[in-house]
């Protein structure tokens, strides 16, 4: 295992109590609502905070033992940190930026410099290496950022949501040449990131922090067959219900009540992926024991779908196709029937 962290810190109004493993050669993304504490904890890992209580090992070496233990300055950890705002020195060229960690660790000057030109054609940045850092897009700095923390072949290498400084033309380059080095230089690296689509490119695993704990973790497919919370089931798109089941009987918070095709007794969580919901402008026949009239809130369209969200006492969200969308007038608004099969539910108790 190259981390093992668990460790508790409190920071002015947060509280923060993480408890995360990544193995060697793995990336984990690590999402959560603004004020979760995911920057936080990258610093802890990082050796910029100290914790109040339990470990932080790299490499089965422990650099942070808590306050009655010993702790490792961030420079002796080997660690590689790339800030959301990249954080070069304004007075060196890009080239002189990523040689500076090299020459930290005793690289001469030449070589240094000679490995920073080879790593300026790693990032595709050919030919910029006289650029100061003013002279950068912020995509361009991410990844002069990047080279400098991957040359020094770093045993961790944290992420502070990396593409936030890109705009939208660039951004989807630099998550390819992101992707490209995690992949081909196998670092252990815990990356924060803004989106799921950002998760799905860039890690292996996905760590939900939420109020300064880990809420779940996991694929995504095991976070949506059984999503923790209200935010998780909204982060990966599925349907999220809480509420009493009696038998196969599941009353929600609101009071509206839906069919479940297992039985439960007492606090559960469904979910329900929203390919799961039919939709219908006249009530249907048929076998579905979950059908009601709901009024369509919104159409958002993606690459691969339209989502439409319904409301009333019963909100949930619908993937259709184009032709459905055209076919039923969703963009016109009103009332539609929908309906759900029990047996699409996935139930569990809480």
């Amino acid at each position: 295992m190259s981390l093992d962290a668990r460790f508790s810190l409190q920071r002015g109004t947060l509280s923060l109590s993480v408890a995360l493993q990544v193995a060697d050669g793995e990336t984990l993304a690590l999402l959560g609502p603004n004020g979760a504490g995911k920057s936080t904890t990258l610093q802890v890992l990082a050796g910029l905070l100290p914790i109040d209580h339990g470990h932080v090992r790299i490499d089965r070496s422990t650099v942070d033992a808590g306050s009655q233990g010993a702790t490792t300055p961030p420079e002796g950890r080997d660690v590689g940190y790339v800030f959301q705002d990249h954080l070069l020195f304004e007075h060196l060229t890009a080239r002189d930026n990523i040689a500076y960690g090299l020459r930290c660790r005793g690289s001469k000057p030449r070589l240094a410099r000679a490995a920073a030109e080879t790593w300026l054609q790693r990032v595709g940045l050919p030919g910029r290496g006289d650029a100061r850092p003013r002279e950068l897009s912020g995509g361009e700095a991410q990844r002069v950022a990047l080279a400098r923390s991957l040359a020094t072949k770093p045993r961790l290498l944290l992420l502070d949501e990396p593409l936030a400084a890109a705009d939208a033309s660039a951004r989807l380059a630099l998550r390819r040449t992101l992707q490209s080095q995690l992949r081909t230089f196998a670092t252990t690296c815990v990356v924060v990131v803004h989106d799921l689509d950002d998760a799905l490119a860039l890690a292996d695993r996905i760590a939900v922090l939420e109020a300064g704990r880990i809420v779940q973790s996991g694929t995504v497919d095991e976070l949506g067959q059984r999503p923790a919370s209200r935010y998780v089931a909204d982060l990966i798109g599925w349907n999220c219900f809480r509420g009493e089941c009696r038998d196969h009987e599941l009353t929600v918070e609101s009071g509206a009540r839906l069919h479940v095709g297992t039985a439960h007794r007492g606090p559960v969580i469904a979910t329900l992926h929203p390919r799961a919901v039919a939709l219908f402008r006249e009530r249907p026949s048929g076998s579905p024991r979950n059908v009601w009239r709901a009024p369509v809130e919104a159409t958002e369209r993606s690459v691969e779908c339209v989502r439409v969200r319904l409301g009333g006492d019963l909100p949930v969200i619908a993937e259709v196709t184009e032709s459905a969308v055209a076919e039923l007038r969703l963009d016109e608004g009103g009332e539609v029937w929908a309906a759900i099969k029990a047996t699409e539910f996935r139930v569990a108790p809480i």
